[in-house]
């Protein structure tokens, strides 16, 4: 079983020590997005665990906690965006916090274990492709040594992310435009020995990788086992991750980046942040008299007998 922490929230930059907590308490509840009735109670036991997969705009918080892991394999996702408070209202400073820690993180785990990534692209009257193309450049160099990869994709234009962004000049690009300033990316990145992939676009350009953002191959490596999990039936057709099960809430995310999927009301936001308590086994408030407990059932995809028959 591989954990995602989380798609629908970021833990890492405001629920770090309720996730440690959940860790050591080994089981977690979590409320199906669909009926908030219904909670899994997940275990977390090191045995059934296989990987972590941190997605975050700001893993500082973590960095004085990474000991508390322990032993379980993880890996971060990081996004660094050339956005201002326009659009990103309460992402802490990229020049004072986010990129020094982003160096920090990579200098602890490795240049492997922390993923850099640019998304969504975002096209405004402001930010036009000659925006991204220099200020990808400008973050390609600075975190040139301390990632091997860099994610990139577009912005879905959800009705939210419209509304959200209304006033902003938002526009859009055709296919051949997007392809051709992926290509430009590309050889950016390489240029500062990073490898680009593309997360879940209809575009494919020829010679950028399609991105697996939940890799097997990470937690392969780290921990010398073959991990037998397929593709996850839960994501669009054109994502390559492996299975996962997420942790996370929607209406729970601080960062209050307009172009977010996971926030979709801000009194709900407002809510849950007033009702988040780290003790809790749920993200967000307690258990209560009418909801409805199930266990789901999780184990291990290590496949040791193949690591035996190899060696």
């Amino acid at each position: 079983m591989i954990i995602s922490a989380s798609r629908r929230t970021d833990i890492p930059a405001f629920f770090s020590e309720w996730f440690l907590k959940r860790l050591e308490e080994e089981y977690v509840y979590v409320r199906n997005p669909f009926n908030s009735k219904l909670i899994s109670k997940i275990s977390l036991m090191p045995e059934v665990i296989d990987g972590i997969v941190f997605w975050t705009k700001n893993a500082v918080p973590m960095l004085p906690k990474l000991n508390r892991l322990g032993t379980f394999p993880f890996y971060f996702h990081w996004t660094v965006n050339p956005y201002g408070k326009d659009i990103e209202p309460h992402i802490p400073s990229k020049n004072d916090i986010l990129i020094p820690g982003f160096k920090k993180m990579s200098n602890r785990l490795g240049n492997d274990r922390v993923i850099w990534r640019y998304n969504p692209i975002v096209f405004t009257n402001k930010y036009t492709a000659a925006y991204h193309l220099y200020y990808f450049e400008k973050l390609a160099k600075r975190l040139s040594g301390y990632t091997r990869r860099c994610i990139v994709s577009f912005l879905d234009y959800y009705e939210d992310t419209r509304q959200n962004m209304r006033g902003l000049g938002l526009t859009d690009k055709t296919d051949t435009e997007k392809i051709d300033l992926i290509h430009k990316f590309a050889d950016i990145a390489q240029k500062y020995h990073i490898d680009l992939e593309i997360c879940t676009d209809r575009q494919k350009p020829e010679g950028v990788k399609m991105a697996c953002c939940i890799d097997k191959t990470i937690f392969e490596r780290i921990q010398g086992y073959p991990i037998t999990l397929g593709k996850d039936p839960g994501q669009r057709p054109e994502c390559r991750c492996m299975e996962s099960i997420d942790i996370g809430m929607y209406d729970t995310c601080g960062n209050g980046c307009l172009y977010c999927y996971a926030n979709h009301s801000k009194r709900k936001l407002l809510y849950h942040q007033k009702h988040h308590h780290p003790e809790s086994p749920l993200i967000i408030g307690d258990v209560e008299a009418d909801d409805i407990i199930k266990e789901r059932i999780v184990s291990s995809d290590k496949d040791y007998q193949m690591r035996f028959l190899i060696n």
